[in-house]
């Protein structure tokens, strides 16, 4: 990611909608993924894999104490060598069930069999969060129609790698009721004070947005 779009994420981002939006889309995830439910379970397009979305979370799920949000990463293709924890087909989405959640990244337009696999899981009673980017030939009405959540990145404003990482920082908030984004008019001072804190935090995995994934992932 270069300058721009670092600076871009540190300071400008604090006066629009997308730290709220982001604090809202992870408060859904957080909540379909507490303590007394199943597992996240990460999936992308046969030609998109969340990768470091998957090692972002795994991060923030240790950082924050809620190892809930370290997920199964979910893979089109298993290579026959892929250890345990890669070894998680598209057949894991066809078992997902009740207390389960499934989110979708993708920055297209998803395949139909995915699609039908989503909502299957959805119908067997699986909680869907889709994170995806508007526009092109994205059709957003098959994904969010399938989904109880969904975020889209605008491409013109921030594209979808910058939203995952906004989303990724804000689960692994610990303190609860943020809503909105840190300094906007109207905030209580408390609210505000906790800006410096996020932003140092965004810059933190911003810097490591180039960064092979751990060696787990």
């Amino acid at each position: 990611m270069d300058a721009v779009r670092v600076a871009h994420l540190r300071e400008a981002l604090a006066g629009t909608e997308w730290v709220r939006s982001a604090r809202r889309f992870a408060g859904s995830l957080r909540t379909s993924v507490a303590p007394n439910r199943g597992g996240l379970l990460l999936v992308g397009t046969e030609s998109y894999e969340p990768w470091h979305l998957a090692a972002h979370l795994d991060d923030e799920a240790a950082w924050s104490g809620q190892p809930e949000l370290s997920p199964t990463l979910v893979r089109h293709r298993v290579p026959p060598a892929a250890p345990a924890h890669l070894s998680a087909g598209l057949g894991r989405i066809e078992a997902a069930g009740r207390k389960e959640t499934v989110l979708v990244v993708t920055p297209e337009d998803p395949d139909p069999e995915l699609l039908e696999r989503v909502h299957d899981a959805r119908r067997a009673g699986a909680t869907v969060l889709a994170l995806d980017e508007a526009g092109g030939s994205l059709r957003p009405s098959e994904l969010h129609g399938i989904a109880h959540d969904a975020l889209s990145a605008d491409s013109a404003e921030v594209d979808l790698e910058t939203v995952q990482h906004l989303v990724s920082a804000a689960a692994g908030e610990t303190f609860p009721g943020r809503s909105g984004p840190s300094g906007a008019p109207g905030l209580p001072a408390a609210e505000r004070s906790r800006r410096p804190a996020l932003r140092d935090r965004l810059s933190r995995i911003v810097d490591q947005l180039s960064a092979p994934p751990p060696t787990r992932w």
